[in-house]
């Protein structure tokens, strides 16, 4: 594995021999990951040989910036292990290394989960594979291990092939993913060119694989199974990348030119030069295998990659001079309208205005003021670092810290400044009215906005003649002149964000026709949408009269946003989503419900019934149309309820949970019991 200048020879031939594939395998143990190597078939200690000492292990790896690792680690670093007699290893820090040169720095290589970091495969020289179904479903934590298992047994069975090309058929011909189907263009071609198999049938949408596969030959057999054993696991890992072949990684290989005749083995060889651009390949062969190896491909090099960026220097606070006033966006995404307003009027006097977001180390300024809206643990560290920052100097309020703080009247009645958030662009943004006349218990708006009434008039919000306006109010079709409001938005050609959502159970038929002739779309206005919101089954009958009286059809969008976790039932919370789904255009936007300062705690102690696992089945049955994302956040709350509750797992809401998103953490969360289960020894 010579480095000559900034590249690394892509392929490695050792002589074959036992000797060598304990080489093999020993570059294995320094690369597959402290958790993983215990649970390697056979003994370790097999490795120590006769010796008293301890098996000492150091090797320098080269990581690829994106994949391992973090970005401030070194680029290129040695690492090493330690086994004792009873096979434990121990990772060695630098004092402890004895062969690395004394200019590499050591670091303790940490694989995670073992998804991606430090890619690595391994095969014995008698690959095998399993008849039946294979297991795509990563419900073993340490499914890693499966990547080169087979190194260290070569009874260990590999990808199943017809399984596999079933499912890589499915994704790139029948489903045409961009991913899937790059892979399997290219594994066709060089499957075809190098080992003449006929792979036309496989690029057609109808193919049985198991009658293509019993028509290859059994030379044919061997040589595809350690290739399309790698292409799945590039596929399964590295598919957030366009091309997952091209992916960087390590293979070990020992005596693959038993895979398959003697004088197929160069191009066995070249095939896999080409499928894997960026595999670093280290393999033992026999002498006339060696030999005939191509020379072109034995030339091939891998750049190592180039030193990360020095970590930016922490910098000091920033000092502004007089006259400046600093505001400070704690959260949310929208544009804060209190500190529009704030800085239209310190504006108004001379001052300058400094707009910073999240957190803040200005020093210097007039007067500070952040704004904190949500009452969430985020948001409250942002609090706390500000205050020990800015002292008694800081003036913050917002909904999330104190809901009986309000805004001087004098700066409350100003117009907003657009200037502090340029990204608004042509958008405006404020209130029509404020307040709501019901009292839900769960509410911010009763504490802190009391009965509606109007504040401002659209001529107030609509500066410089804009025609797009992101609308605050909590309930503006309870306020006496609703209509009338909708009617001059109508009579504007507005475009309106209706963002807090519209309570569905005032409609009536003059609302819902001017409704309909709003042009209602989401915050960024890029597409239709109507928002309602439904937190529980009190009335639904009413909610699907009035649901009607919009003629909504199935090509259009309307959110409800669903509150859970306060206190509803699982058997409630499953009725409201098949009455929603029955719902034309509708689909869901679910919200946890968050306790406010004094308001009343979750109210869950009935939640499940005897008919729990048949309500979760139908439940994961109920599929909308758009944003099942957000359904995936109410799926894992329920699932780690429900295993806090029975002491187990419901199979099917888990493998809804894990269907489409962060799959490969499905043996971690099933071994944890969604969490639930602390202590357990896992990557």
């Amino acid at each position: 594995m010579k480095k000559l200048g900034d590249d690394l020879r892509k392929w490695t031939l050792l002589p074959a021999g036992q000797r060598h594939r304990e080489i093999l395998q020993l570059a294995g143990l320094t690369c597959a990951g402290l958790p993983f190597v215990p649970r390697l078939p056979g003994n370790l200690t097999r490795f120590r040989g006769r010796h008293d000492n301890p098996l000492r292990m150091e090797c320098i790896l080269a990581r690829h910036n994106r994949w391992d690792g973090i970005p401030s680690m070194p680029s290129i670093f040695g690492s090493g292990l330690t086994m004792d007699e009873a096979g434990r290893l121990t990772p060695l820090n630098r004092h402890s290394c004895e062969l690395l040169p004394s200019a590499v720095p050591v670091v303790k290589v940490k694989m995670g989960n073992g998804i991606r970091r430090f890619f690595l495969l391994g095969y014995g020289s008698a690959a095998c594979f399993c008849e039946g179904q294979d297991d795509f479903d990563f419900e073993d934590p340490f499914h890693r291990l499966r990547r080169f298992k087979s190194l260290y047994d070569n009874s260990t069975p590999i990808t199943n092939p017809i399984a596999f090309l079933e499912r890589l058929h499915y994704k790139a011909i029948l489903k045409s993913r961009y991913p899937a189907r790059q892979t399997m263009n290219r594994l066709c071609r060089l499957l075809t060119e190098y080992l003449y198999v006929d792979t036309s049938p496989w690029l057609e949408r109808a193919c049985d694989f198991g009658v293509q596969w019993a028509q290859l030959k059994a030379w044919q057999k061997r040589a595809c199974l350690p290739v399309l054993d790698a292409v799945r696991y590039m596929v399964d890992v590295f598919s957030v990348s366009g091309k997952p072949l091209d992916q960087p990684g390590v293979m070990l290989l020992d005596r693959p030119d038993l895979f398959c005749a003697t004088e197929m083995f160069p191009k066995w060889m070249t095939l896999l030069d080409r499928l894997l651009p960026s595999m670093q390949c280290l393999l033992s062969v026999s002498e006339k295998a060696r030999s005939q190896c191509p020379s072109d491909v034995l030339l091939k090099r891998l750049p190592l990659p180039a030193p990360p960026d020095k970590a930016p220097e922490k910098k000091p606070p920033r000092r502004v001079g007089g006259g400046n006033v600093l505001l400070i966006q704690l959260d949310g995404r929208l544009p804060n309208l209190a500190l529009m307003k704030l800085s239209q009027y310190y504006k108004g006097r001379g001052k300058k205005v400094i707009l910073e977001r999240r957190k803040s180390r200005i020093t210097g300024a007039d007067a500070v003021y952040a704004s904190c809206v949500f009452a969430q643990t985020p948001s409250w560290k942002r609090t706390v670092d500000l205050k020990n920052f800015y002292g008694d100097s800081l003036i913050l309020g917002g909904s999330g810290v104190d809901l009986e703080k309000k805004l001087p009247a004098e700066i409350e009645a100003m117009p907003a400044d657009y200037s502090l958030y340029p990204e608004l662009g042509d958008r405006a943004i404020g209130f029509l009215t404020r307040g709501c006349p019901f009292r839900c218990l769960f509410c911010i708006v009763p504490r802190k906005e009391g009965d509606v009434r109007q504040v401002s008039a659209l001529d107030e919000l609509l500066q410089d003649n804009r025609k797009k306006l992101i609308l605050l109010d909590d309930n503006i079709l309870a306020h006496p002149a609703a209509n009338a409001f909708l009617e001059e938005m109508v009579h504007r050609d507005l475009q309106v964000n209706f963002t807090q959502t519209l309570d569905i159970s005032l409609l009536n038929r003059e609302t819902a026709a001017l409704l309909r002739r709003i042009r209602c779309t989401n915050t960024k206005f890029t597409r239709t949408v109507y928002h309602f919101s439904l937190n529980d089954t009190r009335r639904l009958g009413l909610v699907g009269k009035k649901y009607r009286l919009m003629n909504f059809t199935p090509g259009d969008n309307v959110e409800f946003v669903c509150m859970y976790g306060y206190n509803t039932t699982l058997a409630q919370d499953v009725e409201r989503f098949r009455f929603l789904r029955s719902l034309p255009g509708a689909y869901v936007f679910v919200q946890q419900y968050q306790p406010i300062e004094g308001g009343p705690s979750p109210q869950l102690t009935h939640y499940f019934d005897d008919n729990a696992d048949e309500l979760i089945d139908e439940l994961i049955r109920i599929v909308f149309t758009q944003n099942m994302k957000s359904m995936e956040k109410y799926y894992r709350w329920l699932s780690r309820f429900y295993a806090g509750t029975f002491k187990r797992l419901h199979k099917g809401l888990v493998d809804t949970i894990f269907r489409y998103n962060h799959r490969f953490e499905k043996g971690h969360y099933i071994a944890t019991m969604a969490g639930t289960r602390k202590n357990v020894r896992l990557p």
